[in-house]
């Protein structure tokens, strides 16, 4: 059994890094799966563009409920694992695999008989609905070779090891770069598949990361050893990773329709605002990189130091995470208000995108900081299992300042799309301060993640 540090104990800066490090390339490594499909679908015409990236809007709404799952079992197995439980934690790990199980089977046969009526509903025409439904059929009959992959990374995380993650997602990663132009365009007596060999490139190399991932986990080569043998299903232990992980779910919700809202309303200005809104919002996600890493490492050291009863500990981990990241985050707004105009430029080179763009940026490069704060410290409240509070905080700022702002400020006043980009700015402010203000309180240090016993006995009742 591999052996873990002890994130209860020791140096919290290097509790934090060893985490961080490992998951900032498991971030870039999972950006380069998605940008390296496109690159080569992109070669094939924009059909097949439009298809993948329809297919990707109903896989989107999947990944919503996968990522309520993975954060219900990270922060549980956190829990279990710093209080020395390990066979409470390897009994969260087999429920996950079963959720992820079921869960694949519902995607699988609902993406392969409703493929078609879903792209329809999406707006597709044409050669679109036949390409993007071999897309997505493929890969809802592969599925669970997302939702295991996926799975098994939250519960490594969730115990303490970042490294072996990054490892299942380099060689996925690796080998969907060498299948991609091999399934799609046709190579070594392989034929052309196009688009479904994107699809099926996919499956094969997020397969390969899964068969390795279980392999470390039932083989005894991590800190969470699971046994066939002993593995039952228990409707209690579901319950409670459901329970802890729905708002989060609801949380992620809460932001994709805002942004549709948002995008909406950037419309309105033509076609050069929503270019630079999107291109802005591509540009973020190098802020966000490292972001999701340190939130991530609150997530494990909250719940772990909590499980430890440790509290004081726990607290002191998220503030020192969302201190580094907010250190990245002064560095990322001092390059983007600098050389904003440049960055535009990179994407777009027409003088109008490039204008609205620059002031995009600006705007929201001075609430960085802001970010980092909700971020990270909203990731420590679900690691502590409160994942309310962050959905309650998140969904004031969007439909209480950010969306009711945009609509005003960008019809009054003559600021126009600036007065969109001012909005966001301030909800990304209030979105933050509330983020702190609430965790000072440390009412999170009280919630309750049940213990094995404790689910059994709610399992009970339920069925009585």
């Amino acid at each position: 059994m591999k052996k873990i540090d002890d994130l209860t104990k020791g140096s919290i800066h290097k509790s934090i890094w060893k985490l961080a490090l490992p998951i900032m390339i498991s971030v870039m490594l999972h950006n380069a799966f998605n940008i390296v499909d496109m690159i080569f679908v992109g070669r094939l015409g924009p059909e097949a563009i439009a298809a993948v990236a329809m297919g990707g809007i109903f896989f989107g709404i999947i990944m919503i409920v996968l990522i309520g799952i993975s954060i219900g079992t990270t922060a549980m197995i956190a829990r279990a694992v710093g209080a020395k439980d390990i066979k409470e934690a390897e009994d969260i790990a087999v429920q996950s695999l079963f959720m992820g199980v079921i869960g694949s089977i519902i995607l699988g046969l609902s993406g392969f008989f409703l493929a078609k009526p879903m792209l329809i509903l999406f707006g597709a025409s044409g050669e679109v609905i036949s390409l993007g439904a071999s897309y997505i059929k493929i890969l809802s009959l592969g599925s669970i070779t997302m939702f295991l992959l996926f799975l098994i990374s939250a519960i490594l995380r969730g115990a303490g090891d970042a490294f072996s993650p990054m490892k299942f997602l380099m060689l996925s990663t690796g080998l969907n770069i060498i299948l991609d132009p091999v399934l799609i365009f046709g190579m070594f007596g392989f034929p052309a598949l196009g688009v479904s060999g994107s699809a099926l490139a996919t499956v094969i190399a997020r397969a390969a990361g899964m068969i390795w991932g279980l392999l470390a986990i039932f083989r005894g080569h991590s800190i969470i050893h699971l046994k066939i043998r002993e593995s039952r299903l228990r409707l209690s232990t579901m319950l409670q990773m459901i329970r802890t992980g729905i708002f989060a779910a609801l949380q992620m919700s809460a932001r994709n329709i805002s942004g549709l809202i948002l995008m909406r309303i950037v419309a309105v200005f033509g076609t050069f605002a929503v270019a630079a809104y999107g291109i802005g919002m591509r540009v973020l996600m190098l802020v966000m990189m490292p972001g999701f890493a340190f939130a991530q490492c609150a997530t494990t050291l909250v719940g772990q130091n909590l499980g430890a009863d440790r509290p004081k500990r726990a607290e002191k981990s998220a503030w020192l995470a969302a201190g580094f990241f907010g250190i990245i985050a002064l560095i990322f707004t001092i390059i983007f208000f600098i050389f904003a105009k440049e960055i535009i430029a990179i994407f777009n080179t027409n003088p109008e995108v490039i204008r609205i763009g620059v002031q995009y940026l600006r705007f929201l490069s001075f609430t960085f900081i802001f970010m980092a704060s909700s971020i990270v410290l909203g990731r420590a409240f679900m690691g502590a299992g409160d994942t309310l509070s962050p959905l309650i905080i998140t969904s004031l700022s969007l439909f209480g300042f950010q969306i009711p702002l945009a609509f005003l400020l960008s019809r009054n006043f003559n600021m126009n799309t600036n007065g969109i980009w001012l909005a966001i700015a301030i909800s990304n402010i209030v979105q933050g301060v509330m983020m702190a203000e609430w965790f000072k309180k440390g009412k999170w240090k009280n919630t309750k993640i049940l213990s094995a016993c404790q689910r059994r006995k709610l399992c009970a009742n339920i069925k009585n």
